[in-house]
């Protein structure tokens, strides 16, 4: 039986990973990442049918689980590798967090509201996903612990990126985040040069915003 369930979860697994490459061309190692993660497990009870539409989905705490096709956008964009370490800012349902699992050494990630966090331990407990490090805190803040990283992935759109999270940005390393840009958000990739950074602005998005303080 649970070997039967396993090959129905890697059937739409699959086909979702399949789905996102088509919509944008996804590198080997991201279409894997999504390919290996049960995105169910991330989806609230009551809308799991829906677990693999490319549609972002609610979540509690008025919150949102980014499109399976946004994940796979902002992962590819981070150009990710096995030995680096990636910090995100806003865990969320924690399913950015465990795609980034299957491409990065070690992901560092950053929640503010403290309900949201303990359900994402969990699921990540579930799927025995031991290289993610959680922490409930306001992320702008960043980890300085376990800094320096080699990316750094908003999961919430910004105004302005602290310079502090700029400093815990290895040298040569990759900041994406949404960007507020009037009445709009673009996903923007930042690139540490020395004392440089490099800014591009990538594509129109949609996230929740980030906000300050944490929430229990």
């Amino acid at each position: 039986m649970w070997v039967l369930m396993d090959r129905i979860m890697a059937t739409k697994t699959t086909r979702l990973a399949e789905e996102c490459h088509q919509k944008f061309p996804l590198s080997s190692e991201v279409k894997n990442a999504i390919a290996n993660t049960n995105r169910e497990a991330f989806v609230p009870t009551g809308l799991k049918h829906n677990a693999y539409k490319l549609d972002a989905l609610p979540m509690g705490s008025a919150q949102w689980i980014s499109s399976p096709l946004t994940v796979a956008k902002m992962s590819q964009y981070l150009e990710p590798h096995s030995t680096y370490k990636v910090l995100e800012i806003g865990c969320g349902s924690g399913y950015q967090a465990a795609v980034l699992s299957h491409m990065f050494r070690g992901v560092f990630t950053i929640e503010r509201i403290e309900s949201l966090m303990f359900e994402a331990k969990a699921r990540f407990r579930d799927l025995n996903l031991t290289n993610i490090h959680t922490k409930i805190d306001d992320g702008q803040s960043g980890w300085k612990q376990y800094a320096p990283f080699d990316r750094i992935l908003f999961s919430a759109s910004a105004k302005e990126i602290p310079q502090m999270l700029f400093d815990q940005l290895s040298d040569g390393g990759i900041l994406i985040a949404p960007m507020d840009k009037g009445n709009k958000q673009i996903i923007t990739r930042f690139k540490k040069n020395g004392t440089k950074i490099e800014r591009a602005e990538l594509e129109a998005c949609d996230f929740v915003p980030i906000l300050n303080g944490i929430q229990k």
